[in-house]
């Protein structure tokens, strides 16, 4: 392991647009005060000059941290250069259990069903991403693989989701809201499972909306799973 003293010319490239400062990219730059570390910070203020610089230097994320010419990574990874702790993810999982638990009640108090429940949590969902575009789509667009190759989906993706919601409460359902919600959800798990488990990836999940304390992981496929499951069961009305 490198030294502290051995770490110099430092630099730090982080996202810190108008709409979203990343939380980790200030936990670098933090860390770096903290042991009296001299860097240049770089700020990427735009989603083009995010994607510009993860192209350029083949990374998945940001922030990145160089000394020199050599990259030692993100805080994690600076933090373990330098031999301290990182801290500990600020996690939360009381917004999911919010939205899925009004969901259940407002489902019961109404003798719904299991397809009534799935649009109420998908249109609350929605609701919550749709109070700040911008914040969702800066945290979406760092794991949806459909967000980073046409990024204008991460801000038409709210609107998509309440679509599906409101499209499942509907009496009949509305089979076109099924196959979207079908081809929505297994995207969905698609771009989860590459970013949690092959690219291993220290993410918050973007379900509850931008900002949030929920780790990408488990929830995240599980909620992807469920629209995918009911969007199937919606569309097989097609095939009768």
């Amino acid at each position: 392991m490198a030294s502290k003293a051995r770490l110099t010319d430092v630099h730090v490239y982080r996202m810190d647009t108008p709409e979203h400062s990343c939380p980790w990219g200030l936990k670098a730059i933090r860390l770096l005060q903290e042991q009296h570390i001299p860097f240049d910070d770089h700020r990427l203020t735009s989603q083009a000059a995010v994607d510009r610089f993860k192209a350029d230097h083949a990374v998945a994320t940001t922030p990145q941290v160089f000394a020199g010419s050599t990259r030692i990574g993100g805080y994690t990874d600076l933090a373990a250069h330098l031999g301290v702790s990182p801290e500990r993810p600020d996690v939360s999982y009381w917004p999911v259990v919010a939205v899925f638990g009004t969901a259940l009640l407002i489902t019961l108090a109404m003798g719904g069903s299991v397809r009534t429940f799935m649009g109420i949590a998908l249109a609350l969902l929605a609701m919550l991403k749709l109070m700040d575009v911008p914040s969702f789509a800066a945290s979406f667009i760092k794991y949806d693989l459909i967000s980073q190759r046409i990024p204008v989906y991460a801000r038409i993706y709210p609107a998509l989701e309440l679509l599906i919601g409101l499209g499942f409460l509907l009496t009949p359902p509305i089979p076109a809201a099924g196959v979207v919600a079908l081809l929505l959800g297994v995207a969905g798990m698609v771009a989860v499972f590459k970013a949690v488990v092959v690219d291993k990836l220290a993410l918050n999940c973007a379900c509850v909306g931008g900002n949030t304390r929920t780790p990408l992981g488990v929830v995240s496929f599980s909620e992807n799973l469920m629209m995918a499951v009911m969007g199937a069961v919606v569309a097989s009305a097609l095939l009768r």
